[in-house]
């Protein structure tokens, strides 16, 4: 078995792309997401479906920046349990 970073070397292991599970209520808020975007959408003209998709465009990647940070956030923070947990002293 490889090492967790001879994983990530081989492209094995790669935090920002499906690796999680979506949840039964995450896919169901997903569902009536799409559903109430495509009703909006249906009702607009063409030019507001223009600005629907670039306030789309724009979410999407202030989402992306937002899972970025709080994965960096995240990965300091369990190294740092981590270093401190190496460094105490067993009795």
């Amino acid at each position: 078995m490889r090492s967790i970073l001879e994983e990530l070397w081989y492209g094995n292991v790669c935090p920002n792309t499906g690796c999680r599970e979506t949840t039964k209520e995450a896919k169901e808020l997903m569902g009536y997401i799409a559903d109430h975007h495509d009703n909006l959408q249906a009702t607009l003209t063409d030019k507001q479906k223009e600005i629907l998709e670039k306030f789309d465009d724009c979410y999407a990647e202030l989402t992306d920046i937002n899972e970025r940070e709080i994965f960096v956030y995240a990965f300091r923070l369990g190294a740092r349990i981590a270093i401190e947990v190496m460094s105490l002293d067993i009795e």
